[in-house]
Formats: C-alpha cells, structure tokens, sequence
C-alpha cells in the first residue's frame, strides 16, 4: 500500500533510521558549464530531520517499490520533476546495512537543467555545480557518502571496431551502416554518469570515436562533444596515439576488449569493456 514506508526503523545499536523498508535519495545531473556537471539539491525544511542542511530529493521506500521507483517517486513529490526527462543510469547503498535498514542512492542524468516546483518539504532547490556542493552544509548522511559519489570529467576514445564486433547482430554486413548507427548512439548518450572500473563514477562528456578499414567512409553524426577520428592504419595504433594525449582535466577512459591494445594503454587509462557501452546505444 501506498505509504506503508513511512515510519522509523531501528538498527542492532538502537539508532533510528527514516523508512521501515529502507530509504532512496535521487542524485541528478544535468550539463553545466564547461566540464563541470550540475546537481540537484534540495535545502530541507527547519521542521524536517536534519533541517536546514542540503541533500538530494528523497525519502522513505514503501514495500511494494524498488529503489529506484521509490528514488523518482520521492524527487517528484518534493521538487515536481517529471519522470519522463530523468535517465536512471545506476543505484549504489550508501548507507546501512541489508540486514537492518539501508539507503540507496539512484544516480541519473537529465539532458537539460529542468525546471522545479518545492513542496512543504523544501526551503528550496537549486541545481549547483558539482565542485560546489561539498561548500554547503550538508546533511551528514549526505556528506559521509558524497566523496564516493562525486564524478570526474571523462573523455571517452572508442575503438569503434571492436565495439561492433561485439554485437551479434551481423554488423559486418553493412560495415558502414552500422558504423553510422553506432555514432549516432553515441552522440546521444553523452553527457552522462558512468560508474568506472574499480569504483567511483565519471561524468563523459567528451567522446572520440576511432574508425577504420571499410568503415572509415561513415557520415560523421556532427554532434557537439563527439568527434570521429577516422585512422590511417590499424584502428587500434590511433586508439593508443590518442590515449597518450594529454587530456586536461579529464580522465582518459578507453572502450575495447581487446588485450593487446588494452596493454598498450597509458598507466592510469580506465578501461570499459564493450558491453558496458552497448547498455548506452539500446
């Protein structure tokens, strides 16, 4: 039933926890200035746990939800965010433990900074650039897990080859046609959240898509933060040339599953495999 979450749960040392099923909080981003993503935040009312302190939306889950319908539920009763323009992207615990209580946080992208409506809840929201957000005060929840949700700027370099040879779809049927389907995917999918190998999570909004061979004839998407590198060789030589290019601020992150180019990479490259990328392009 609708609100059966609402109440206090009780952990082994006798600390309570808001939600007898747990608790969701969504974590929002949208593209900000530069490389920088804006967060959503939610100034929380005097009269509320914590109040006066800053977080994300979010609240208790009722027993018939997952976390992530709880998370978009909850930001759309506090800050009147349509559900429609939120991309679930992810959810980590980041607090409790399963056999007691336990608060997950939904972390999702929308393609713009949307607009929002506070209720009762709320003193206010503001989107805020994420190297900002730590300068508030937080609540302390909030503030023991932001460091491990924090993302850094990715610049992301494809091996466009090896992406499509992952797909059992045929694609060597119409190398350029599929070439043109997977760039396209790509130029929507960035900016966004991913998780990145070994933990912690990046914001991609730079992506370089190498393509050769046969290939190297499809119609470049023209989109703003992908551009196409089409190699003069071997897909993979170029793949390792712009891997050592400094990149800035940003982390290099390659997609490939292929070993001989992955020991080629830079110390300190992340690598994602193809499936990862293909979960962006369905």
């Amino acid at each position: 039933m609708r609100g059966d979450g609402d109440g206090w749960a009780f952990g082994p040392d006798g600390a309570r926890h808001w939600g007898v099923h747990g608790a969701a909080g969504l974590l929002l981003r949208a593209p900000g200035e530069g490389a920088v993503p804006l967060v959503l935040l939610q100034h929380r009312a005097a009269w509320s746990h914590e109040g006066g302190t800053w977080s994300i939306p979010g609240g208790a889950r009722d027993s018939h939800e997952t976390t992530e319908q709880a998370a978009v539920r909850e930001a759309a009763e506090e800050s009147g965010l349509p559900a429609a323009s939120i991309r679930v992207r992810g959810e980590l615990r980041t607090a409790g433990d399963p056999a007691h209580w336990t608060y997950t946080t939904v972390y999702a992208d929308a393609a713009r900074r949307l607009d929002t409506v506070a209720n009762a809840e709320s003193l206010e929201l503001a989107w805020v650039p994420e190297d900002e957000v730590d300068r508030r005060p937080l609540h302390p929840g909030f503030a023991a897990a932001w460091p491990g949700l924090r993302t850094r700027p990715v610049h992301l370099i494809v091996d466009v080859a090896n992406l499509l040879g992952s797909r059992p779809d045929g694609w060597w049927r119409d190398r350029r046609g599929a070439t043109e389907q997977l760039l396209a995917g790509l130029a929507a999918a960035a900016p966004r959240t991913t998780a990145l190998p070994g933990g912690g999570f990046g914001w991609v909004d730079r992506i370089t898509a190498v393509v050769e061979g046969t290939a190297g004839d499809a119609a470049d998407p023209g989109a703003s933060g992908l551009t196409v590198v089409r190699a003069p060789g071997i897909g993979d030589d170029t793949v390792a040339a712009l891997a050592e290019s400094p990149a800035g601020t940003h982390t290099t992150a390659v997609v490939t599953a292929d070993r001989g180019l992955r020991a080629r990479l830079p110390q300190g490259a992340a690598v994602l495999g193809p499936a990862a990328v293909r979960d962006w392009l369905d």
